[in-house]
């Protein structure tokens, strides 16, 4: 079959590409009908991810945010019109001490590898995940920005210390949102403070203990874990008073993305014993584990659409185009494409 790929060629600029697919596999077609737009599909439309960046990974169909229904599995296994979220990570092999979204041999969709803007798209059934029957697709949407939170989670409860009874979360956007959410449905017995410096975006996190502004912070405050979601510029900062107001021997989580280098005051992390940990992306498995908590706690579906934010009926390219310039200036929430084209 010949399949219509949507592609950026170059900064802002899509065009169609033909692909010709066979469905004599084993791998199920979807098709794609909810997706989300992520801040690092922005930064290869607006072309600010690098000369070198956008000329090695050009032409490329964006998104990695996305779910959609079965059309056609030739194993019988799903019925045609299931809901599945589509795991945008490709694995080409395996590793018994290495996750699968750290291997550097594993590709990831919309970075260097097509994305889910396609007509149809061709996933093994290790890559493809059930949803609830009545589950918000538009929150389904961006179930892989949900997994990230889960993966870093999931790791921390394998590497921390047990007491954890007070959790800092740095960063007022959409990750940071849903870190605090998870932590308090994980954790109810702990305190939760988010740290931010938009008032408004701090209002929306009704759930969590405490929401205090960086500029503000007790001076005898202090919390027994921190995740950190900045990002940017904002990372550096963050982690500085995280180190400031965290007790011996927690953990610091580090999730936000900074395009450049920050400083880390070594000296007190070393006096404190902390431990820096690292989480990217996600794999099959987080995936699962965050469709099991959509299941077991629907309440945080019904937080998690708080985090809805414009949405497009996408019909002709020039929508999408539409969708990403209002993403741009869109300062909360996630900016969902249904995917009519």
């Amino acid at each position: 079959m010949i399949n219509q790929v949507y592609r950026l060629v170059s900064a802002r600029q899509f065009e169609i590409s033909y692909k010709d697919k066979s469905i004599i596999s084993e791998e199920v077609v979807i098709r794609p009908t909810h997706l989300s737009i992520c801040a690092a599909d922005q930064r290869y439309y607006t072309g600010t991810r690098g000369e070198e960046a956008m000329k090695a990974k050009l032409p490329m169909s964006l998104i990695h945010e996305g779910v959609g229904e079965v059309v056609f599995d030739p194993t019988g296994k799903l019925d045609i019109g299931t809901k599945v979220v589509m795991v945008p990570n490709a694995p080409t092999e395996t590793d018994p001490f290495i996750g699968e979204n750290y291997l550097r041999s594993s590709k990831f969709r919309s970075s260097g590898y097509d994305g889910f803007m396609q007509d149809y798209v061709f996933l093994p059934h290790d890559r493809i995940i059930k949803l609830p029957k009545d589950m918000t697709m538009e929150v389904a949407a961006f179930t892989e920005l949900v997994t990230i939170a889960v993966h870093c989670l999931t790791r921390f409860e394998k590497k921390a210390h047990l007491r954890r009874e007070t959790f800092g979360v740095w960063g007022d956007g959409n990750l940071g949102y849903i870190v605090c959410l998870l932590l308090k449905k994980l954790y109810p017995d702990s305190k939760v403070y988010i740290f931010g410096k938009t008032g408004y975006k701090l209002n929306q996190f009704s759930f969590v203990d405490e929401a205090i502004k960086i500029d503000n912070i007790p001076e005898d405050l202090t919390i027994d874990h921190a995740i950190e979601c900045a990002g940017g510029k904002g990372s550096q900062y963050a982690v500085e008073q995280i180190i400031d107001h965290i007790n011996p021997e927690g953990m610091v989580c580090l999730l936000g993305v900074s395009e450049y280098p920050i400083e880390v005051n070594t000296r007190m992390v070393l006096e404190k014993g902390l431990t820096l940990l690292g989480s990217s992306r996600s794999g099959a498995d987080d995936f699962q584990r965050t469709v099991n908590i959509y299941k077991e706690q629907p309440e945080v579906v019904n937080y998690l659409s708080t985090l809805i934010g414009e949405v497009y009926d996408v019909k002709k390219l020039s929508d999408v185009t539409n969708a990403f310039e209002s993403d741009l200036s869109n300062s909360w929430g996630k900016t969902i494409m249904r995917w009519m084209i």
